[in-house]
This record gives C-alpha cells, sequence and structure tokens, in this order.
C-alpha cells in the first residue's frame, strides 16, 4: 500500500475526499468483480434517464392508481392526448407501460409490479 499526502488539503464543497491516498485491493477487486458490463450499464442508465421527465412521471403516477385510457390520461394531467401519446411511446419503449385493446378504447397500465417498486421506492427515499 502507498501513502500519497496531499499538501494544501482543501476538499471542494460537498464532496469530501480522503486526506490520505490509500487504496483497499480488497475492496477494489470486490467493486471490479461485481460491475455490471459495459451495456448494461448503459441500459440502466438509459432507464433512469426516461424517469427524469416530470411529465412522464406524472403519467406513471396516473398509472399507479388505475389502468387508464390516453383521453383519461390527458384529462387528469390537463395535457393534450397528442402530447400525452409521444410520452406514452417513450415509457413503452422503455418497458414500463404497456398497453392493451378494450374496443374503441387502448388501455395503458404499468408494465409489471417492478415498475411500481421503483416508484414506491424513490418516493420514499425523497420523503426520508
Amino acid at each position: 500500500m502507498q501513502n500519497i499526502h496531499h499538501h494544501n488539503y482543501e476538499p471542494e464543497p460537498g464532496a469530501e475526499q480522503c486526506e490520505v491516498f490509500e487504496l483497499h485491493e480488497d475492496k477494489v477487486r470486490a467493486v471490479s468483480a461485481s460491475m455490471p458490463d459495459e451495456n448494461e450499464i448503459y441500459d440502466l442508465a438509459e432507464l433512469f434517464k426516461v424517469f427524469g421527465d416530470s411529465t412522464r412521471m406524472r403519467i406513471l403516477f396516473a398509472l399507479f392508481e388505475a389502468d387508464i385510457c390516453v383521453c383519461d390520461i390527458a384529462a387528469a394531467l390537463n395535457m393534450t392526448q397528442s402530447a400525452i401519446s409521444h410520452q406514452l411511446r417513450i415509457l413503452k419503449n422503455a418497458k414500463l407501460v404497456s398497453s392493451r385493446r378494450d374496443g374503441k378504447s387502448v388501455i395503458y397500465s404499468l408494465a409489471d409490479e417492478h415498475v411500481r417498486t421503483i416508484i414506491g421506492q424513490g418516493r420514499d427515499h425523497i420523503e426520508e
């Protein structure tokens, strides 16, 4: 193990750093061994980007409550059907919502329990 001392140590505001450089090789090995491959990391980052839009979050919260059609989502969110449809397409491509035909309507729902869990845990986290 090598120790490199930094002189005139001034931490960046908000981000604390070690005062000395000390490598913990066992931890580095464990982290490296458990790291998913680059494609998985990329796909995960892309998934979380989809959650990074407040309109899409509002749609997901609407679907958290009920399986509903585009007309109902648009009315509930006070938005146009075309704006909702555009966001639903993104949510569907990310496999976060699914749809089924019911007569002349298309009913949207959360794709699975994972989506419900992610949203629920996100809320728990921000409300801590």
